[in-house]
């Protein structure tokens, strides 16, 4: 999953930056309000972390172009001000969750999972898909009740395309969901994984579909 996280503070959007890598999450990291809508326009991203308080212009301002343009991606709002006007404005504005300053980055981590399961329809905190069980909070997958060793962008890539089931997603699609600009990117790097996660979950979980991209059948 890809994360833009829109962050003046240059000590907080450090740190907001890097705990999602830890935590598995391609991240990328803007200090302004209109380079993080150039990123939008661009790029597919699962969930944006905004604050309100930019340098140039307000996050609520991105917030506004972003629905105005059909995006419906998540966005988590940031702010240090917890004036209930703010609260009921920002949500107003087409925000889907609200997080005050200062906050704690396991309830960001939280929040962030209960956006990405509300936004694909998700409502159980785990993800069932024939004889697989993906627990995004725990990071673990399991098949027939055993763990599987996954990479963190094989445990990306199986979430995105059984959240997607029935879904032909593109290479570029997989590409931007699973690395950030910061990352380097072989040539073949989706295959690899796509090969990986065939060898570890069998070879008719994942299908080809030449041309075009990946599929997941639906159950």
């Amino acid at each position: 999953m890809r994360i833009l996280v829109v962050e003046d503070d240059q000590t907080l959007g450090d740190g907001i930056s890097r705990w999602l890598r830890e935590y598995g999450y391609a991240t990328d990291w803007m200090t302004e309000g209109k380079q993080g809508y150039s990123a939008l326009e661009s790029e597919d991203f699962d969930c944006v972390i905004l604050d309100i308080n930019l340098p140039d212009i307000s996050g609520l301002d991105v917030l506004r172009q972003m629905r105005k343009s059909g995006k419906q991606t998540p966005v988590l709002l940031l702010t240090a001000c917890d004036m209930v006007s703010d609260r009921v404005t920002g949500l107003d504005s087409g925000a889907d969750d609200y997080l005050t300053k200062p906050f704690d980055l396991d309830e960001l981590s939280a929040r962030i999972r209960a956006l990405l399961r509300r936004h694909s329809g998700h409502a159980d905190p785990v993800i069932r898909y024939r004889n697989i069980i993906i627990d995004p909070a725990a990071r673990t997958v399991s098949k027939e009740g055993g763990l599987v060793d996954l990479s963190s962008r094989e445990f990306a890539l199986l979430q995105l395309l059984i959240e997607n089931a029935g879904k032909v997603l593109t290479r570029d699609r997989i590409e931007q969901s699973l690395y950030s600009w910061r990352d380097h990117v072989s040539s073949n790097a989706v295959e690899v994984h796509v090969h990986h996660l065939r060898k570890k979950f069998g070879t008719d979980l994942i299908r080809t579909v030449r041309g075009a991209g990946y599929i997941t059948d639906r159950e």
